[in-house]
């Protein structure tokens, strides 16, 4: 019987957690970081139709175009830190991206449906959603998946959680926004 040099178990292993991890809870792209545009934290391409993020700059806007991207969905308010909200839609439509602004630091019903009717727009599609850490994003992928894809709320939130969903408050409006 062969057996592996000790050196390639480390890789073996991170290998088989992300084939468990793609089996268990979706289509998220192992490697994907390496696409993630300059200057962009948390990023994590889901599927050929969205990628999410945390922070990113106006002058990442060209190359999330590059990378196919049709729109940009940002969360983020114009008081945060980083934000300039105007140049990043400035140069996403230069760049030839749609640009929607969803401004919220607590999400509401409101804010919940104009994203779903936003993701759900095929002239949206594909769709690189970002915040400052990721942490909205994955709460409002999560209601995403189980509102319109059908997934079960423990695969939803397993994803949601690999994109950046941390905040125990976000969690909370999730899991009862989809809970009948």
């Amino acid at each position: 019987m062969s057996r592996l040099p000790q050196n390639s178990r480390p890789a073996l292993s991170g290998c088989l957690f992300a084939a468990l991890l793609a089996f268990t809870v979706g289509p998220i792209v192992v490697g994907a970081q390496d696409e993630a545009p300059e200057g962009v934290v948390n990023y994590t391409r889901v599927d050929a139709t969205v990628a999410c993020a945390g922070a990113t700059p106006a002058e990442a806007m060209p190359a999330i175009k590059a990378l196919g991207f049709a729109s940009v969905i940002n969360f983020r308010t114009a008081e945060e830190e980083g934000a300039n909200i105007g140049a990043s839609q400035s140069a996403a439509t230069a760049a030839g991206l749609n640009y929607i602004h969803i401004p919220f630091r607590a999400p509401t019903d409101e804010t919940t449906e104009e994203f779903l009717s936003a993701i759900a727009d095929s002239a949206n599609q594909p769709a690189y959603i970002h915040c400052a850490s990721a942490n909205r994003v994955g709460a409002m992928w999560f209601i995403k998946r189980v509102k319109q894809d059908g997934w079960a709320q423990d695969r939803a939130m397993a994803e949601a959680e690999g994109i950046g969903l941390r905040s125990e408050r976000l969690k909370e409006f999730a899991v009862g926004y989809v809970t009948p």
